[in-house]
């Protein structure tokens, strides 16, 4: 038995070895189309080994022994060249990266670009035209809620390549994945019945949502906004999904409520700031009363578009961490 194996680890390195020497087409026909292809004229061991090699070369390719042979060499040859403009290619790449940095305008000078008259607008303008305290959720929110919608699309995308990639269909014939959602309960993923962590979360989970949802609402008025409001909510999620379980939180966050919710904040979120686009455009006027700086109800679509990428955020954390855990909500 030691011998058979012996002789079957010498098999698969002298096939390793005779791949990374460039001797098989391991692309075209796998590591069992292994034929020893000699690198110059002349090197065969005799005229039996030269005819044994030019027949299996000729059966392999379906052309004639001397086309084949040329042909395997020129499968060498590409591979080699491969090899050699990837390595040009990073150089070239970390060369134009080297310089770019070189280029660049020193630090602290008045004319950088970054020292433009946008920067200004925002500081000088950004209350009186966009309405929030928070100058920083009135740029994001307002003078560039494009980038914003970009990147609460790219969440929702991120989390349906997640959903397909790693989502177990239930309804599914292959005895494995079966198998697999057989075993996926509570027991396999966090503890049961623990009675410190589910005491902690009671008194945790309301506190974490209440201050995800303060975030949220006072993005304008204060730090925070929808992005950090969202991730705090997430983690309550999580929290009260580790204490009591997936049967419990299945009652209260499912599938379809995450599908819905998340469609809904986003066509929302279209809706509104496509409105702003066409109307406030270089902030003329919209129509939409700004209200008093300071009130929770001002910055006119601000506080709306907040919730929508709250929601977002936290159904996406929620969707990532089930996902990979269980396979599914």
């Amino acid at each position: 038995m030691s011998r058979k194996r012996d002789n079957y680890e010498t098999s698969r390195w002298k096939k390793f070895r005779s791949w990374v020497d460039g001797e098989t087409d391991p692309l075209e026909h796998g590591m069992e189309a292994h034929v020893a292809v000699p690198r110059k004229e002349g090197m065969f061991d005799s005229p039996d080994h030269e005819k044994a090699v030019r027949e299996e070369l000729a059966r392999l390719y379906g052309d004639s022994d001397k086309t084949a042979i040329l042909r395997a060499r020129g499968i060498r040859y590409f591979q080699r060249f491969y090899k050699i403009m990837s390595v040009v290619l990073c150089l070239g790449i970390i060369l134009v990266l080297l310089w770019t940095v070189a280029s660049l305008p020193v630090t602290g000078v008045a004319s950088n670009p970054d020292n433009n008259e946008v920067a200004a607008r925002y500081i000088e303008r950004g209350l009186q035209e966009t309405g929030a305290v928070n100058i920083v959720t009135g740029m994001i929110l307002d003078y560039r809620a494009f980038d914003t919608f970009g990147e609460s699309c790219v969440l929702f995308i991120g989390s349906c390549c997640v959903l397909v990639l790693l989502r177990l269909d239930g309804n599914s014939k292959n005895e494995n994945i079966r198998k697999m959602i057989a075993e996926s309960n509570d027991r396999h993923f966090e503890p049961k019945n623990d009675i410190i962590l589910q005491k902690c979360a009671c008194v945790l989970v309301p506190i974490i949502m209440i201050f995800g949802i303060y975030i949220v609402l006072n993005g304008h008025l204060s730090p925070g906004g929808g992005f950090s409001g969202g991730a705090v909510l997430g983690s309550g999620l999580i929290l009260y999904l580790n204490a009591f379980g997936y049967e419990k939180m299945g009652k209260m966050f499912t599938e379809k409520l995450y599908r819905r919710t998340t469609l809904c904040a986003l066509t929302f979120y279209c809706l509104a700031k496509s409105y702003s686009f066409f109307t406030g455009a270089n902030h003329l006027e919209s129509g939409i009363p700004l209200g008093t700086p300071g009130a929770i109800l001002s910055s006119g679509l601000i506080l709306p578009l907040n919730i929508c990428v709250g929601l977002v955020v936290a159904c996406t954390m929620y969707a990532f961490y089930t996902l990979f855990r269980k396979g599914g909500m």
